[in-house]
Order: C-alpha cells, then structure tokens, then sequence
C-alpha cells in the first residue's frame, strides 16, 4: 500500500489539480477545469491511507464505485492511482455531447449475430434488439465476443 505522502505525491504530478485541506488532516484536489458542477477529484485523503476518486458513471469501475460514482483508493498502486486520477480528470473534462454509435456485427459459426455498439461511454452487445452485456471499453467486449466463439463480420 502507497503511504499518504506516495499518494500526495502522484496525485500532486497531476498540474490539472489544487490541493484543498480539509478537517482532520484530509485533503481534496480539485480539477477547476471541470465541465460540471462537480470539481473534486480526489476526495477526504487521509494520512491513514484512504482516500476516493470521483468516476462517475465510468463503467470500467463500475464493481468498485459506490453509488456516488467514488472509488476506495486504499489499496491502489502507483500505476492504478495514476490511472484512476487521469480518468476522472478525462471524465469531468469531456463534453456531453451527441456521439453516433459504432455498430459492429459479430456472428458465431452457427450464424447466430449480435451487434456491438458503443453508446453513451460504454460498450453493449444486443442479440436481436435485446441488451445482452454492457462493457466499459471496447476490448473487454470484444475479449467477450471471442470467449464466446464470435467473429467480426466483414
């Protein structure tokens, strides 16, 4: 487990974020360049340890986030912290803005198809119309696709 002072550290390489203090020795880092109301990325850091990063709706933490879109970063390395943060300074930093979906067929040897489509910051496969899985990137869906014996149509 990264220290408090690790942890202030790789976050601090972020030029993007302020450093707010807060009770009991806690800190927030702030991303003022946020789209939205919400600005603080990395929330309560504490000396113990623990600390949060802001998601969102993000679904490739969606089995970690709590229902306020925050990550536990306790236990994070040094590669997954840099990671988190920069995804939650990518997320506030992104515009809503109407996107077209990619629509991919994929068909498996007996002919059955399914549609991968991004939409809406995640990856879902419909068989017949019907949401089947929904995916936070492109390769994990495709990794499940292929698990599952499918082949990108031409």
């Amino acid at each position: 487990m990264l220290t408090f002072e690790q942890k202030q550290e790789i976050i601090e390489s972020f030029p993007q974020l302020t450093k707010k203090e807060i009770s009991l020795k806690r800190v927030n880092y702030h991303f003022e360049g946020s789209l939205y109301e919400k600005s603080i990325v990395v929330e309560k850091l504490h000396p113990n340890g623990n600390g949060f990063v802001f998601v969102g709706d993000l679904l490739k933490y969606e089995k970690e986030a709590g229902d306020n879109g925050l990550v536990n970063i306790r236990d994070y390395s040094e590669e997954a912290l840099r990671e988190i943060v920069r995804d939650s300074i990518n997320y506030l930093s992104e515009e809503e803005e109407e996107i077209l979906p990619i629509v991919e067929t994929w068909t498996s040897r007996e002919g059955t198809k399914l549609e991968l489509e991004f939409n809406d910051r995640s990856w879902n496969i419909y068989h017949q119309g019907n949401l089947e899985e929904s995916f936070g990137t492109r390769e994990d869906a495709i990794a499940y696709l292929r698990e599952e014996g499918f082949r990108l149509s031409k």
